[in-house]
């Protein structure tokens, strides 16, 4: 399905006006319909998949910000490392490791969003408040020598819930971590930004706090089957 060009117009009229970035997710959307939403200004677009992003980049334009923001597997940060903006769901101490390890061998900075578990659903990956203080005082201390990542914000998901009461909290508990750690700037440690909220909670989201939403369904309609 092509990309509804008046409710990209208007969700990023709606953005600007309370100065929130919009990350459109293009898992499993053609190449054509990516292009299409290219062309109608949009420049950040947010990937599931390895393979996919690889197959899909070199036939998009080169000035596009791709993000990743599904479960990635340690043993597939080298096939995205020359490709993302930004990685968006370090959910491990040990993914980070690697994505510096492989950021080091190109000689980059790779951006990244530390992902926090706040859905009561147990499918959500992320880290825990416990597993979060471990790698915020060894990043912000550089003992691990992390010099080639980042961080620059948190992400989260809540609950795919019709109890709103339910999702406001789990935004509010993300939004109270990312104030605790917001005020740290070091020099690969400063977090601004906020990723939470999708198709369905992303105005939410935004009342919680959010600076970046991440939207697909709205923007490209109903996801086509894998």
């Amino acid at each position: 399905m092509a990309a509804n060009k008046e409710k990209y117009h208007e969700i990023k009229e709606e953005l600007n006006l309370q100065n929130v970035q919009l990350i459109a997710v293009s898992k499993m959307q053609s190449v054509a319909d990516i292009q299409g939403l290219y062309e109608l200004g949009q420049r950040d677009f947010g990937e599931n998949y390895v393979q996919e992003l690889i197959e899909k980049q070199p036939l998009l334009p080169p000035d596009i910000r791709w993000h990743f923001i599904g479960h990635l597997q340690t043993n597939k940060v080298k096939y995205v490392s020359d490709i993302v903006s930004l990685i968006q769901s370090v959910d491990s101490l040990k993914l980070l490791k690697e994505i510096n390890k492989q950021a080091k061998k190109l000689n980059k900075v790779i951006n990244c969003l530390l992902q926090v578990h706040i859905a009561e659903e147990e499918t959500k990956f992320g880290l825990d408040i416990n597993e979060l203080d471990e790698i915020i005082d060894l990043v912000k201390n550089n003992f691990a020598g992390f010099s080639n990542i980042h961080i620059s914000g948190l992400m989260g998901m809540a609950s795919f819930s019709e109890d709103l009461t339910k999702v406001r909290n789990e935004m509010k508990h993300l939004q109270s971590i990312f104030e605790k750690y917001k005020t740290l700037s070091t020099s690969n440690c400063q977090l601004f930004t906020l990723s939470m909220g999708m198709s369905g909670d992303y105005k939410m989201a935004i009342e919680e706090g959010s600076n970046m939403v991440r939207i697909g369904s709205l923007l490209f309609g109903a996801r086509p089957r894998k």
